[in-house]
């Protein structure tokens, strides 16, 4: 019998400094007011200037999947720092260089028993350090309803079939703590260094939708 399992792991309602609808009419633009005039009142109290918001902006936009992909690819060939990853993804990540600030990164893996999706069902909570922006799909109030309801549908709607004696698990992201998926490294990737086996980790892989790509 298909099963599937929704971890929380926290207090959703609490946890989020975002609107509880952000795609529902007109809550959108009370935030992004308001997000305006918190800006511009810190400006001009000195607190950040506005090459601070360019840089940052910059930087957020820079950010790409190709981070989240080194770090799997190191996983599937270094044990011991897989351990590391699964342990604290946090502090395996600043192992590369990539730092997560005050975001818990909780890193998942995905087995022949037990299949990973991650989703926010408030908002879109992500780990852009890893991954870079969302998709629009991944903040659409049908994916963050769906995901936790009928998962096994919205991944077949992806294209991804999970056996029925597969576990699902859903994580629930939240405003301070991100999940990251670490898919299942595919069969005939044996031999190939790094920056290949990075090749075949995709986005979706990383947030559980997909599978990570066959070689070849």
């Amino acid at each position: 019998m298909a099963t599937h399992e929704h971890d929380h792991g926290h207090d959703h309602g609490h946890d989020h400094a975002h609107p509880t609808l952000p795609d529902e009419a007109g809550s959108r633009g009370y935030y992004q007011r308001m997000e305006i005039a918190v800006r511009e009142l810190l400006l001009a109290q000195g607190v950040f200037t506005a090459d601070d918001v360019r840089r940052t902006v910059e930087d957020m936009d820079a950010r790409s999947p190709a981070g989240g992909a080194r770090v799997v690819a190191r996983a599937w060939s270094d044990p011991a720092f897989k351990a590391r990853l699964l342990e604290n993804g946090t502090t395996a990540c600043e192992e590369l260089g990539v730092g997560m600030g005050p975001t818990k990164l909780v890193v998942v893996e995905n087995t022949p028993e037990v299949h990973n999706l991650v989703v926010c069902t408030l908002c879109s909570c992500y780990p852009r350090m890893l991954l870079g922006l969302p998709p629009d799909w991944y903040k659409s109030r049908d994916y963050r309803s769906r995901a936790v309801r009928e998962p096994r549908a919205v991944l077949a709607e992806f294209g991804t079939a999970v056996p029925d004696d597969v576990t699902v698990r859903v994580h629930d992201s939240t405003a301070d703590m991100r999940y990251l998926v670490l898919p299942e490294r595919p069969a005939g990737s044996e031999g190939l260094s790094e920056l290949q086996l990075a090749d075949l980790i995709t986005r979706d892989s990383m947030i559980g939708v997909a599978k990570a790509r066959q070689p070849g």
